[in-house]
């Protein structure tokens, strides 16, 4: 019976993540758990546990009395996030370069190849990448062969990383600019150089973040003229 109920949870809990990452539940939003449950067709005590890993990712706080509600990270907390993602990804994609075998290489350009189709397909509109392997920077972070690294970059921050990855790089330009320093990226690991996979990275995050910073600072310029 429990065995059941953790796979209806997990099964439930993957699609929230997805709708929580892409924005069909909105940041902030506060989340009704019977209404839950009844779009997915479980009992409450699934849902509990599928709420509770939401909660473990980050993706939801929950108040007693009050209930749940989607994160929504202000500028400093967004700030603080890529800030750590410079450092900690910068040093993943060092050890990568010189720890990933000639398979995982060769496997790395082929995930990149099939993005690059994905972004043809959809005019350069949307680069989602699905989480785990087929994720860029997860397959790198893995590549690092550095537990502690993995813990931090593909744990705890990991599923708010790929909400504002998504949310915010529907921007005109973003996901060809991303796939152009993805394509250095891969290249530097490729060719074994880990200080300039390190530099690049770092590049890369910093860009990503700045990309984010631009849309907030003209989401809240926006909102201060629709309040005037």
């Amino acid at each position: 019976m429990q065995e059941e109920i953790t796979t209806l949870a997990k099964q439930v809990c993957e699609r929230i993540v997805k709708d929580i990452i892409t924005g069909a539940i909105t940041q902030g939003q506060k989340l009704n758990e019977p209404e839950l449950a009844r779009i997915h067709g479980i009992s409450r005590g699934p849902l509990r546990e599928a709420m509770s890993r939401l909660e473990a990712m980050r993706l939801i706080t929950r108040t007693p009395n009050v209930g749940a509600r989607v994160v929504k990270l202000s500028y400093q907390e967004l700030l603080e996030i890529y800030q750590i993602r410079e450092s900690l990804e910068g040093l993943a994609a060092k050890l990568a370069a010189q720890a990933m075998s000639a398979d995982e290489k060769v496997n790395l350009r082929l995930l990149l190849n099939s993005h690059r189709k994905h972004i043809l397909d959809t005019k350069g509109q949307s680069y989602f990448q699905q989480e785990g392997d087929v994720d860029f920077h997860y397959r790198i972070v893995h590549g690092s062969k550095n537990q502690r690294l993995i813990d931090m970059l593909a744990g705890d921050l990991y599923q708010l990383v790929r909400m504002y990855r998504y949310q915010f790089s529907l921007s005109s330009n973003r996901p060809q600019q991303a796939l152009k320093e993805h394509d250095q990226i891969c290249s530097a690991i490729e060719e074994g150089d880990g200080e300039l996979a390190e530099w690049l990275m770092k590049r890369h995050i910093n860009n990503a973040r700045n990309n984010i910073m631009q849309r907030m600072q003209t989401q809240s310029n926006t909102q201060d003229e629709e309040n005037r």
